[in-house]
């Protein structure tokens, strides 16, 4: 019989295992990684295309011209096109980040060979119907309006726009005058010069037979071959941090964010950083939360946060407060950065976060497809895959000084934003 008042012995997680993808290349030399694992006929198909903001010529053209890959071909129509993914029960999507523009297609295995085609004419005979780009574009500026009151979303606009500056591409802002500044001769043209088989990286995952490669190369192997789009050079803002505050007429709370810009995941103090961060805001039972939630009482969510992009990356501090507490609430902040960086943190505590983040590291590698999302986050990034061993193997090990010591090299009061609003 087993005692149930009796909890189950904890076990350190030394290891775990990232299975590496087997590469080829299509006809056309576009560059295929194969996560061939699972028991079900399901497929996920990712092409990740170097079309983001860094290569953008005019503002909200990378992010336009995905969405709209999917509202019509030369053969399809918007509507045709949904109804036939609606009808095999597929997926089909075109999301975008600040990086990259993406396809992502999940299905049956069977349907595969029935969908493919379709998926490969949204890739190659896109049409930007005139009619759907107004269409996107009165509604994207309707959603935005109604963004623009929200204080969360203005203290993230501004936060970011500070860090990296208004004309950089990952600091700038979309408004109704970048909106209306959108042509379809610019969508075309961006999808002319970027997405091709040269700057493309394929992921399939789930029960990836010769067949589904065979198919691959039949449809997906036919992309033209193109050229690499260069990135351009792009500077950092060299204004020094502060304190901003935008008004946000009868606003019952107040967004705080607090951040700077940060290191990326090539960094050798990346692995570290993250378990700082995470000990900071980067998880339910974090310091920012069991002060200023639990105990203050001031906000119901607190969380400090990586955004780590290709070429650059910020941290930040973010939540929302009742307007009376917004003083008190930075003060506690700032507080436990101080803690941080002065005293080091009790074995009890860094203990439970190695086993929260070695607990979500197993997650990153349960199944096919989120093993395919660790795996692309690699590639793209060119990081070697025994970065992941090393992950684990700071988290395992890092000590309290050794955060301490990240925490004052990375936590310089002097060297964050702070943005207000509300």
């Amino acid at each position: 019989m087993v005692n149930r008042k009796i909890a189950p012995p904890i076990k350190r997680i030394e290891k775990m295992l990232l299975p590496k993808p087997k590469k080829l290349r299509l006809s056309n030399g576009l560059r295929v990684h194969i996560i061939d694992m699972g028991t079900q006929d399901v497929l996920k198909l990712q092409l990740v295309f170097s079309a983001g903001r860094p290569f953008e010529k005019k503002k909200l053209i990378a992010k336009t011209t995905a969405r709209l890959l999917r509202e019509g071909t030369t053969n399809f129509s918007s509507a045709a096109i949904a109804e036939q993914i609606d009808f095999y029960g597929a997926t089909l999507s075109t999301p975008t980040n600040l990086d990259n523009s993406n396809l992502v297609f999940y299905t049956l295995k069977k349907h595969f060979e029935t969908l493919l085609p379709l998926v490969t004419e949204l890739l190659t005979a896109p049409t930007f119907p005139a009619d759907e780009l107004k269409a996107y574009i009165d509604n994207t500026k309707r959603r935005l309006q109604v963004d623009l009151t929200k204080n969360d979303v203005v203290a993230y606009r501004k936060i970011t726009e500070f860090i990296f500056g208004k004309h950089h591409p990952y600091g700038y802002n979309s408004d109704s005058r970048a909106y209306n500044n959108v042509k379809r001769a610019d969508l075309v043209k961006h999808f002319k010069q970027h997405y091709n088989a040269r700057n493309c990286e394929l992921f399939i995952s789930g029960r990836v037979t010769d067949d589904v490669i065979r198919l691959l190369d039949q449809h997906i192997g036919q992309l033209p071959v193109g050229r690499k789009s260069r990135l351009p050079k792009f500077k950092l803002t060299e204004a020094v941090p502060e304190k901003r505050h935008i008004s946000i007429p009868n606003s019952m709370q107040t967004a705080i964010r607090i951040g700077k810009q940060t290191i990326g995941r090539k960094h050798p103090d990346f692995a570290g950083f993250t378990v700082l961060n995470t000990i900071l805001g980067g998880y339910f039972g974090s310091r920012l939360m069991m002060n200023i939630r639990e105990e203050k009482g001031y906000t119901y969510n607190i969380y400090s946060t990586q955004d780590t992009m290709l070429h650059d990356a910020c941290f930040y501090v973010s939540t929302e407060v009742g307007n009376e507490f917004t003083a008190a609430a930075i003060k506690e902040i700032y507080k436990e950065i101080d803690i941080l960086c002065n005293d080091l943190v009790p074995e009890a505590e860094l203990e439970m976060v190695r086993n929260y983040m070695l607990g979500n590291m197993l997650n990153m590698v349960d199944g096919p497809f989120h093993v395919a999302d660790v795996v692309k986050t690699m590639v793209l990034n060119e990081i070697p895959f025994d970065m992941f061993d090393t992950l684990i193997g700071t988290v395992n090990t890092i000590s309290a000084q050794e955060i301490r010591d990240l925490a004052q090299k990375y936590f310089q009061n002097q060297q964050m934003w702070e943005v207000t609003a509300g």
